[in-house]
C-alpha cells in the first residue's frame, strides 16, 4: 500500500500576520518614560587645573538633608519660599533694564545696594554685584578684536573670532534692550547639595523651584522688552532655527539671567544640616 505524502502547510502569510501583530503592539503599548531634568552637565575638570573659589556672596547655597528639610543661605526655609529667595539673589542689585516686584518689594533696575530681610528677620545684604556692560566699552572691544583677528596667525584666528563674536553679541543685546545693562559676575551661581537619603520627589521639587526662579525672571524681561515671554521665544525659534532675530532676543535675555544651577556632591546618608 502506497504511503500518502503529507501536505505541506502554507506558511506564506505567517510573516504578514507577525508584522501586523508587531504593529498592533507598537500602537497599543504604553512605554514608560523616566522622569528627569533637562540640563546639560559641564565637562569634568582636569586634575591639573586649579578651580578658582567663588566669593561667598556670589553663591546661593541650597542644602537638603535626609529629612527633606531645606537650609538656604544658612537659614531654614520652607519649600514655597525657595523660588522667591532665589529670585532675590538674582535681581537684588538690579539688572539695569527693568524694575522687578517680589514679596511686595520693588527692586530698582539701577540699584547698586539692596537689603532684603531673611526668614529669620535679619537683614541680608550678601548678594552678587552686577557689573555694567556699557555700549562705549563694548564698541572699543569690538574694534580691538577686529584688528587682532586681522593680524593674528591663522592657527589663532578662530579663537579670536569667537571672542569677537561674544562682544558683538553684547552689542546686539544692548541694542535690543534699549541701553546698557548689568550682568552677573561669571562666578555667580546657585549651588544645590542634597543628602544621599533625600527623597527623589523633594530633589525634583527643589530643582523645579530653582529653575522656575530663572524662568520667571526671563519671562518678565522678555515680556517687557519684546512683548513675548521667554518660553514663547524659545517655541518660535524651535520651529525655525534660521530665525536669527528671535535667537538674538533669546541671547539678550540669557545675558541678564543665565542659567547657572550647580549640583555639589551629595553628602553621606544620614547627615544633617540643622
Amino acid at each position: 500500500m502506497a504511503r500518502r505524502e503529507l501536505q505541506e502547510i502554507n506558511a506564506g502569510s505567517m510573516a504578514d500576520i507577525a508584522f501586523l501583530l508587531l504593529i498592533f503592539w507598537l500602537v497599543t503599548t504604553t512605554i514608560e518614560s523616566d522622569m528627569g531634568i533637562k540640563r546639560q552637565l559641564p565637562p569634568p575638570v582636569p586634575d591639573d587645573i586649579d578651580v578658582p573659589q567663588a566669593k561667598e556672596q556670589n553663591v546661593f547655597n541650597v542644602k537638603v538633608n535626609f529629612l527633606d528639610l531645606l537650609l538656604v543661605e544658612g537659614e531654614p526655609l520652607d519649600m514655597n519660599q525657595l523660588k522667591n529667595k532665589a529670585k532675590d539673589f538674582l535681581i537684588a542689585t538690579g539688572d539695569g533694564v527693568i524694575s522687578h516686584q517680589i514679596d511686595n518689594q520693588e527692586i530698582g533696575k539701577n540699584r547698586d545696594v539692596v537689603s532684603i530681610t531673611g526668614a529669620n528677620g535679619k537683614t541680608n545684604a550678601s548678594f552678587p554685584e552686577r557689573e555694567w556692560v556699557r555700549k562705549s566699552d563694548v564698541k572699543l572691544k569690538i574694534a580691538e578684536y577686529i584688528q587682532i583677528v586681522q593680524i593674528s596667525e591663522p592657527k589663532n584666528k578662530d579663537a579670536f573670532r569667537k571672542v569677537l563674536s561674544k562682544w558683538q553679541e553684547k552689542l546686539t543685546t544692548i541694542t535690543l534692550l534699549g541701553g546698557d545693562y548689568k550682568q552677573l559676575p561669571s562666578s555667580a551661581l546657585i549651588s544645590m547639595q542634597n543628602d544621599n537619603n533625600t527623597t527623589y520627589n523633594t530633589y525634583l521639587q527643589v530643582q523645579n523651584e530653582l529653575q522656575s526662579a530663572v524662568n520667571e525672571l526671563r519671562d518678565e524681561l522678555a515680556l517687557a522688552k519684546f512683548g513675548q515671554s521667554y518660553s514663547e521665544l524659545e517655541e518660535v525659534y524651535g520651529k525655525n532655527k534660521q530665525d536669527k532675530k528671535t535667537l538674538d532676543k533669546i541671547t539678550a535675555v540669557r545675558a541678564l539671567y543665565p542659567q547657572r544651577i550647580s549640583e555639589a556632591e551629595p553628602r553621606d546618608a544620614g547627615s544633617t544640616y540643622y
